[in-house]
């Protein structure tokens, strides 16, 4: 059974920092697999953040957090990352983990696995 947990969610002033992690257990995550962040404010649909290929050699961002924003991996932990810097009261949301295995996919219709989500809430 695989399963992502996030974790790292909370509330935080505008221009801070938060680090988000996903875990993944239930299965090693290969190298062709992508590990996505998306992300749903309240009354909103489920929006594409972030991608990484395991392999490192792809990454992706939407162009609201370029720049702000940076995903990572750990192979070893079976584990990405999500480093959030700059935060904006719109960044306000709940984020969720997912997985593709086997192929690059930034599509939130395309993802095998999801986490349940950490909140983020970034006051002003």
């Amino acid at each position: 059974q695989v399963q992502l947990a996030e974790s790292g969610g909370g509330l935080v002033q505008a221009g801070g920092s938060l680090r988000l992690s996903c875990a993944a257990s239930g299965r090693t995550i290969s190298w062709l697999d992508t590990m996505d962040w998306f992300r749903q404010a309240p009354g909103k649909e489920r929006e594409f953040v972030a991608a990484i290929r395991w392999n490192g050699f792809n990454t992706a961002y939407a162009d609201s957090v370029k720049g702000r924003f940076t995903i990572s991996r750990d192979k070893d932990e079976n584990t990405v990352y999500l480093q959030m810097n700059s935060l904006k009261p719109e960044d306000t949301a709940v984020y969720y983990c997912a997985a593709k295995w086997g192929s690059w996919s930034l599509d939130t219709s395309d993802m095998d696995y999801w986490g349940k989500g950490t909140l983020v809430t970034v006051s002003s």
